[in-house]
């Protein structure tokens, strides 16, 4: 496989067409649609489409940066991970990642994110990466603050909060990962 980079246990590549059924049926599972609710797939086409968008941003290396998760050892695709501008237009960068619930509560989110920040910090021009995680995902707070994010606060009107409850709001300083 050609990786980007790899962790102790996971590597990190481009998406490939033959991830559109993967990524389609990870998009559906129930936590995921509990979680990003708005970025489910329709259908496989679709996640195709998604595909397509991720590679080209990536090839180019602007945002959004999208990448596959995939387990070193039995090269199944497990999760999907990025890097993303705010949609408010501030400038801030913010880390997204998913990992499909047969793959959950192994430590894998945790290793993807501080090995996702510690790529950011060597290809992007951003000295703060940002969390954001949906309130009552206890989780991805978890994995936020394993990963070396600081909790900052609810953002209470975010436009992109599916329910209305707040974003709980994480940052984590780039600086000492820079090389």
């Amino acid at each position: 496989m050609n990786y980007i980079f790899t962790s102790a246990r996971l590597g990190f590549r481009l998406f490939h067409r033959s991830d559109a059924k993967a990524l389609y049926l990870h998009h559906s599972e129930r936590d995921y649609k509990r979680w990003f609710p708005n970025e489910s797939y329709g259908d496989i086409e679709e996640a195709r489409q998604a595909i397509r968008r991720f590679s080209h941003w990536a090839r180019k290396k602007k945002f959004p940066y999208v990448l596959a998760i995939e387990l070193l050892e039995t090269k199944e695709l497990i999760g999907d991970i990025g890097v993303n501008e705010f949609w408010d237009g501030s400038g801030k960068v913010e880390i997204g990642y998913s990992i499909c619930e047969a793959y959950q509560r192994h430590g894998y989110a945790t290793e993807a994110v501080v090995a996702m920040s510690a790529f950011a910090a060597t290809k992007f021009p951003v000295d703060t990466l940002y969390g954001r995680v949906l309130y009552g995902n206890d989780a991805s707070c978890k994995v936020m603050w394993k990963s070396g994010y600081s909790y900052l606060g609810t953002e209470a009107e975010a436009k992109d909060d599916p329910y209305g409850k707040g974003m709980l709001l994480y940052a984590r300083t780039l600086a000492s990962m820079k090389g």
